[in-house]
C-alpha cells in the first residue's frame, strides 16, 4: 500500500527543488497535493511533468493574505490537511557590513513569517495526528561567511519549530524539521551571483562535504516522505541533518 494513499499534502516552494521532488515523490505514494508558489508560470510548466491528483495555488508566503488563500484553497478542494510541508525560501548571500533593511526583511519575510503565518492559518484545519515539516538549515549550526542574515532566519525557524511541537502535542500532531546541506537546487542561482561565482562557491562547499558532492532534491524529498508517513510515527520535534555529514565533522 502507498505510504500516504489519500493524505492531503500542502507544500510551499513547490514549484522546483525540493518543494517539486517532494511533491512529485508525495503524488507517487498516494498523497493529494497542493503545491504553492509565487509564479504561475512555473507552476503550469511543472503542472505538465506531474500525475495524479493536485491542485496549484500561487501564493507570496510573505504575504500573510497569500498564506489565508493557501489554506483557504486547499480546503475548498481537499477538505482538510493531513501534511503541510513550510518549504519556501531564499539565500541572497550579503557581507554582514552591508546588510540592509530591505535585505533583512525579505530574507525573514519569506523565510520567517511565511512559515509562521501559514501553520497558523492552517492549523485549524490539520487533522489529528497529521504532520507538520520545516526545511531549515545547517546554516544555523555552522557559519558560513555572507550569510548571516539567512542563518539567523533558519535559526528562528528551528526555534518556532520546538515550540510548535509542545503546543501541539494534545493533537497528536508532529513537527520535525529537515536541515540540509549543499543541496543541488535553483536557489543558488537566485542568489543575485555570477555564475563563475556561484560554480566556485560550489566546489568550494563540496570539498567540505564528507561524502564529497551536492546532495540532490530527490535525497531530500527521501527524508519528507519518511517525516510525514506512519513510519515516522515515534519521530517528533527533531532537525534532521541531511548533508553528507557536512555538520557532523
Amino acid at each position: 500500500m502507498s505510504k500516504l494513499q489519500n493524505k492531503v499534502a500542502v507544500i510551499t516552494g513547490a514549484n522546483s527543488g525540493i518543494g517539486l521532488a517532494t511533491a512529485k515523490l508525495y503524488l507517487k505514494e498516494g498523497a493529494k497535493v497542493v503545491l504553492s508558489g509565487r509564479r504561475k508560470d512555473a507552476l503550469d510548466a511543472v503542472s505538465k511533468e506531474l500525475t495524479g491528483d493536485f491542485i496549484t495555488v500561487v501564493a507570496d508566503v510573505s504575504k500573510a493574505e497569500d498564506n489565508a488563500h493557501l489554506i483557504n484553497e486547499t480546503v475548498n478542494a481537499y477538505g482538510k490537511i493531513d501534511i503541510l510541508f513550510l518549504n519556501a525560501g531564499i539565500a541572497p548571500p550579503t557581507p554582514t557590513t552591508e546588510v540592509t533593511e530591505a535585505h533583512y526583511n525579505e530574507i525573514f519575510d519569506i523565510n520567517v513569517k511565511g512559515p509562521i503565518l501559514a501553520t497558523k492559518e492552517a492549523l485549524p484545519h490539520i487533522n489529528d495526528g497529521g504532520s507538520i515539516l520545516f526545511t531549515t538549515s545547517i546554516v544555523s549550526q555552522k557559519g558560513f561567511d555572507g550569510l548571516s542574515v539567512y542563518s539567523a532566519s533558519k535559526g528562528a525557524v528551528r526555534s518556532y519549530a520546538r515550540v510548535l511541537t509542545s503546543e501541539v502535542k494534545s493533537r497528536g500532531i508532529r513537527v520535525n524539521s529537515i536541515a540540509p546541506g549543499p543541496i543541488d537546487t535553483p536557489i543558488y542561482g537566485k542568489m543575485g551571483l555570477p555564475n563563475d561565482v556561484i560554480e566556485e562557491m560550489g566546489k568550494g562547499f563540496a570539498a567540505q562535504v564528507p561524502l564529497g558532492r551536492f546532495g540532490s532534491s530527490e535525497e531530500i524529498a527521501n527524508a519528507a516522505l519518511f517525516l510525514a508517513s506512519d513510519e515516522a510515527s515515534y519521530v517528533n520535534g527533531i532537525e534532521i541533518e541531511i548533508d553528507g555529514g557536512l555538520s557532523q565533522i
